[in-house]
């Protein structure tokens, strides 16, 4: 399972859940240590900023962001759950859930995989930018925006839930 979550409950959720891996998406000044539970090399810590559009002074999400997110997922044993998380749990771990998905089930439907996210997580909004870099590394061909921008916006939330997702579609 791959769970999405806001960083308020990222304690909580590494206890309970026991995930192997962790994915912290957060600004670069309030990015967080490892948590206990989770090995050092299982911790990928990616400093962007939620944003779609470059900013001035903050930290879009890059091409080498996306590919590490890419490459520390396709790692990833799946014998454990998969923590992501943000600050709010909505817009940039939505968005890595997403891409995981994409990345995991290449032969299966971008729209299909975006609205299992969305009916796990009527909040999940995922990033726009991080989307469109992924639908190019992993040759989707557009396909990956078209399925997030016909989703229309989540519910409207100041703090995302926990949530989960299968790895596999049509798994428990």
């Amino acid at each position: 399972m791959i769970y999405v979550s806001p960083l308020s409950a990222v304690e909580d959720a590494v206890a309970s859940l026991r995930p192997s891996h962790l994915v912290s998406l957060l600004d670069p000044e309030t990015m967080i240590g490892t948590p206990r539970g989770i090995a050092p090399a299982r911790h990928l810590r990616l400093g962007v900023n939620d944003i779609a559009e470059p900013l001035h002074d903050l930290v879009p999400p890059g091409a080498e962001h996306v590919s590490s997110l890419i490459d520390f997922v396709r790692g990833w044993d799946q014998q454990s759950p998969l923590l992501v998380h943000c600050w709010a749990g909505i817009s940039r771990s939505s968005a890595a859930a997403f891409i995981a998905l994409c990345a995991l089930n290449e032969d299966h439907p971008e729209v299909e995989l975006a609205r299992l996210i969305r009916s796990r997580g009527a909040h999940a909004h995922p990033n726009r930018l991080m989307v469109r870099i992924a639908d190019e590394l992993l040759a989707r061909q557009g396909r990956m925006s078209a399925a997030v921008e016909a989703l229309g916006p989540g519910r409207a939330v100041w703090e995302g839930e926990i949530f989960s997702v299968p790895v596999r579609p049509g798994a428990a």
